[in-house]
Order: C-alpha cells, then structure tokens, then sequence
C-alpha cells in the first residue's frame, strides 16, 4: 500500500483551507470531505478503494468498507468505523497495523513501532503531540494533510 494511502485517514477536524495545498487530486478530495464537504466530495476520488474507504468515514458507514479491495486498507476501515482495535490485528503491513492500533485506542505509545519516519510523525501528531509534529514529515502532501487537522 501506497503510504500515501494511510493519509485518507483523515480527521474530521480538518480544516479545508489547508487542504488546497495537497497536490494529489486524491487526498485533497478525502481531505474536503473530511473537512466539512460531506461525501458528495467522495465522488471526486477516481481510486475505488479510497472512495469507499471516503465514503466510509465521512457518514455512510461501515458497509462501504466491503467494497474495499486492498485486505489491509478494509482492515483499517473496519477499525475506524466501530470496529475498533481489533480489526488492526488484520492488517499484514507493520507499520500500517501500529498507526491503526494509535489510532484506535492504543495511543501514542503505539508510534515508536512505526519505522517509517513521516508516518510516524503523522502518528505522533494525531495521537496527542499535536501539529508541531507535522514539521517533522518530509512528503509534502502528507505534511498539508497533517497540518489540515489542525489549522
């Protein structure tokens, strides 16, 4: 998986403003819907799996995370719609399985099991260090899509 697709796990704390700067078409669409556009901006995502898992995380629930093809991503869905940590232990990769746990009632204890350094800045920031962590992250979209959650 792409770890640019862990970042459709935004929050719906996101601002939209700060959304304008990712570049990916993509995230930027998760990036409004979670930011207050609701899931009619789903429909601008071409990737099917990160338009179920936007439509999944912006109201339609759960059973849009069925129509996810990626084992791990489903997983992660599942967890972040009521499924809870539980559904983390289902995801193969590592590093997406700790930022699941994190973020599914682990805590930030859960980052320092990340090996990749942007994700793990990502995990930090949104498990309680706050927005300074966002600088640490070297992608430039996923540091837009860090920052949006906070500003």
């Amino acid at each position: 998986i792409p770890l640019l697709l862990l970042m459709v796990h935004l929050q719906s704390t996101a601002q939209s403003g700060q959304c304008g700067f990712i570049k990916d078409p993509n995230l930027q669409a998760q990036c409004r819907a979670t930011s207050g556009g609701g899931s009619g901006q789903c429909g601008f995502i071409r990737d099917g799996d990160m338009q179920a898992y936007c439509r999944a995380m912006t109201g339609q629930g759960s059973g849009q995370c069925g129509f996810i093809r990626d084992n791990d991503l489903q997983s992660m869905c599942r967890a972040n719609t009521g499924g809870g940590s539980g559904q983390c232990g289902f995801i193969r990769d590592n590093d997406m399985q700790a930022y699941c746990r994190a973020n599914n009632g682990g805590g930030s204890g859960q980052c320092g099991f990340i090996r990749n350094n942007d994700l793990q800045a990502l995990c930090r920031a949104t498990t309680g260090s706050g927005s300074g962590q966002c600088g640490f992250i070297r992608d430039g979209d996923m540091q837009a899509a860090c920052r949006a959650q906070f500003n």
